[in-house]
């Protein structure tokens, strides 16, 4: 028998005014899942999460979460879920122990030990008596995560919460989360970053306030398999991307580092591609077939690169 889902969104919709900030989305989460929601500042996701914790009310649509309907029963979930906001909850001025301490009382939680628990599990230990306000990020980023947890949450919001920590730091975060979710914990993340969103089990693609697809890492990408990704190395580079728009066959052109990212139908082949370009006077280095990248399906779907695309400093929305 399938799990029942621990959060289910229906019709989904958020406006603020006349603008959409969050368009009929739709989905479910189940236990011991991680769900990642993916997409650039202004897509909608931190709109989500809070209408799934009750703090914004859906000006359409539906939600539960654990059962409880986010309308209804606000106070309630947010009793039995943990939420780690994108700018950290902390009290600068109080020390670990005391910070953990706090958030201890303020969930309820009563059972002696907990707070050295969570410390120990997320290696807090030897830094309790340092104030917060002097912990570098990425120790700020666990001590967060672990006010989050003191009450045992059957459901994980994060959002954003690798945001501003260096790539070293970000992997270990990731250790830890899927440490959690074999606690039987389902986790929603929000991200930019589109490596971590390969770590998830599913992924969600947001984009003006939609979502357009949700789905396995691997299930995304193979939407692209009719047709072909070519990466090419041509100069000069902008040249190179407004003739590769009008050769046959071609159906999106993208910038990619130094490098320009072709969509084209399954038949274009690379000699192709090179001709065309060389016959409109543009240099061609090379040119070569690439697997999918979940960026590559965010481009097909939106005709834009994605949220961490060159050029395009990562912020969370």
């Amino acid at each position: 028998m399938s799990p029942e889902p621990l959060v289910r969104a229906q019709g989904l919709t958020r406006l603020f005014g006349d603008f959409v900030a969050v368009d009929q989305v739709s989905f479910e989460i189940y236990p011991r899942e991680v769900v990642g929601y993916l997409g650039p500042n202004g897509s909608g996701k931190t709109t989500t999460i809070r209408m799934l914790l009750g703090l914004l009310e859906p000006s359409a649509g539906t939600a539960t979460v654990l059962g409880y309907d986010v309308r209804r029963h606000a106070e309630a979930i947010r009793e039995r879920v943990g939420y780690m906001s994108q700018r950290f909850a902390l009290y600068d001025e109080l020390t670990v122990q005391e910070n953990l301490t706090f958030y201890a009382q303020v969930y309820g939680v009563r059972r002696a030990g907990r707070v050295q628990e969570v410390a120990e599990a997320l290696g807090l230990t030897p830094l309790a008596h340092r104030r917060a306000g002097a912990l570098p990020a990425g120790w700020r980023q666990r001590l967060a995560l672990a006010t989050a947890l003191l009450h045992r949450p059957q459901v994980l919001f994060l959002d954003e919460p690798t945001s501003g920590v260096d790539p070293p730091t970000r992997r270990a975060f990731w250790d830890l989360i899927y440490d959690l979710v074999e606690q039987d914990i389902a986790i929603f993340v929000t991200t930019h970053y589109m490596d971590e969103a390969e770590y998830c089990h599913r992924v969600g693609l947001m984009h003006q306030g939609r979502l357009l697809a949700m789905d396995t890492p691997a299930r995304l990408k193979a939407r692209l398999l009719q047709a072909r990704l070519w990466e090419v190395d041509a100069h000069p580079l902008l040249e190179a991307l407004a003739q590769a728009e009008t050769l046959p066959g071609v159906q999106r052109v993208a910038l990619h580092r130094d490098r320009l990212r072709l969509l084209t139908r399954p038949e274009v082949t690379a000699k192709a591609l090179r001709r065309g370009l060389q016959q409109a006077g543009v240099q061609v280095a090379q040119v070569e077939p690439v697997t999918p990248t979940l960026e590559d399906v965010f481009l097909a779907l939106t005709g834009e690169t994605g949220p961490e695309a060159p050029g395009r400093a990562p912020s969370p929305s």
